[in-house]
């Protein structure tokens, strides 16, 4: 506050300064610079010699307006200008999951905490509710927030809480908020750098590659052999064997390598014939509002030969009729969730289709395929690197080693990945009765 007596000559009540730091020993080391900047103002204003250097100055009426001071951003702030970046494109689906966590650490911290004092603490605070929340709380517990939730978890010691995956998912989640506002100079540093829990589960444990009991269980269901219908007839015996979209995600999974949003999303377009080489073009697309192909890596693009398997069951016979029609979308009835991905529905079908086939079995799911296709390309001995363009995998030097590698040369000729594609196969799985 400035003396009654100088608020003429200084030309304000108050002088303000933030110190612009949220960490104690600096903001300790700054308010003692701005006391004696203050202090060395009243002198001036009072035309008094400066004790520090014993200089007499001459009174000056300091009425210029105060600088505006940007208010502090708060933690809402720094979600809404996160959101708001048009630098980055997000798919609903991931937008969701940021929304979660901003509706975690808000209910924790409040929404309206100054960023600066998002330290470490708050974060390792943020870490322990994550440990401790329940897996679909909102479902088990929908009167009780999550703060409240992660309490009367860690109380009654629940061993039901989110998987060390899902922890560290919302902890990058967390880290890539945060690294925003380092780029966007509102934080100097990311507090929550580094910070997560050690996952038991090895990656290559977490799912399972299909038996091949399980392999004949799924390809001899009524939906293989004979259905009412593939929609809601699909496990019921019956006269029709219609071939759509339900039919053949689970056999391009197989021999093709496709994820299950790879598969759904395919167009007819992606059909093409390349170097005299009939083969799928997976790729996310030309970047268009109508576009609404996703990919999960930039390596995940690429051309896969059509295996021998996949001619003999039909699958470029379907492909011509699905083209006589006129249509954009190789599978048009497999529609897309509110998330932006057309794996959602499928994938819940899928686990009901394994339960009624009977086999259901743990650790296994739709993502099983890949596995088994992994496999399959160890078995027949095709070359490593082969290997992972026909998968679209990452090379072992991760996402920076993969684009280096791929910005040298044109690839395997189609000729070269066709050969390959040949020696896949899965003995003790007979699929005659398809052909």
């Amino acid at each position: 506050r400035v003396p009654g007596a100088l608020v003429e000559k200084v030309g304000r009540t108050h002088w303000v300064r933030s110190l612009g730091t949220g960490y104690r020993d600096e903001a300790v080391r700054l308010a003692r610079i701005a006391a004696a900047d203050f202090e060395r103002m009243l002198l001036e204003a009072e035309g008094r010699s400066d004790p520090a250097d014993n200089r007499r100055v001459t009174p000056v009426k300091l009425s210029e307006p105060a600088l505006p001071v940007r208010p502090e951003k708060t933690f809402r702030d720094l979600f809404d200008l996160f959101m708001a970046d048009p630098s980055r494109a997000r798919v609903r689906k991931t937008d969701m999951v940021y929304e979660t966590l901003f509706e975690m650490a808000a209910a924790l911290w409040g929404a309206d905490r100054p960023l600066r004092a998002i330290d470490r603490e708050a974060c390792r605070d943020l870490l322990d509710l994550l440990r401790w929340l329940p897996s679909n709380p909102t479902k088990r517990f929908p009167k009780l927030t999550a703060v409240q939730a992660a309490r009367m978890a860690k109380a009654k010691g629940l061993t039901s809480t989110l998987s060390p995956a899902s922890v560290n998912g919302y902890l990058n989640k967390l880290r890539a908020m945060l690294n925003f506002a380092v780029r966007e100079e509102l934080l100097e540093r990311n507090p929550a750098k580094g910070l997560g829990v050690v996952d038991p589960v090895r990656s290559r444990d977490k799912r399972l590659p299909f038996s091949t009991e399980q392999l004949r269980l799924i390809f001899n269901a009524p939906l293989y052999r004979g259905c009412v219908d593939d929609w809601f007839g699909y496990a019921m015996p019956g006269p029709n064997r219609p071939r759509r979209g339900r039919f053949w995600v689970p056999l391009l999974a197989l021999f093709a390598g496709l994820r299950l949003n790879e598969a759904c999303q395919l167009d007819l377009a992606d059909i093409q014939v390349v170097e005299g080489v009939d083969c799928i073009f997976v790729s996310a697309g030309v970047a268009t509002p109508e576009n609404d192909k996703r990919l999960k890596t930039t390596s995940s693009e690429r051309y896969i030969p059509i295996h021998p398997t996949l001619r003999q069951i039909g699958f470029l016979e379907f492909v011509a009729e699905r083209r006589a029609t006129g249509g954009r979308k190789l599978f048009p009835e497999l529609g897309m969730s509110s998330t932006g991905y057309y794996s959602d529905p499928y994938s819940k079908f899928f686990r009901r289709f394994l339960e009624r086939a009977g086999a259901a079995r743990p650790k296994t799911c739709f993502h099983s395929f890949r596995h088994c296709y992994r496999d399959a390309l160890r078995e027949a001995r095709i070359e490593h690197d082969i290997g992972l363009a026909l998968g679209g995998w990452t090379s072992a030097g991760g996402k920076e080693g993969a684009e280096t590698a791929a910005s040298y040369g044109r690839g395997y000729r189609l000729a070269t990945l066709a050969e390959a594609m040949k020696r896949i196969e899965y003995r003790g799985l007979d699929l005659t009765h398809l052909i």
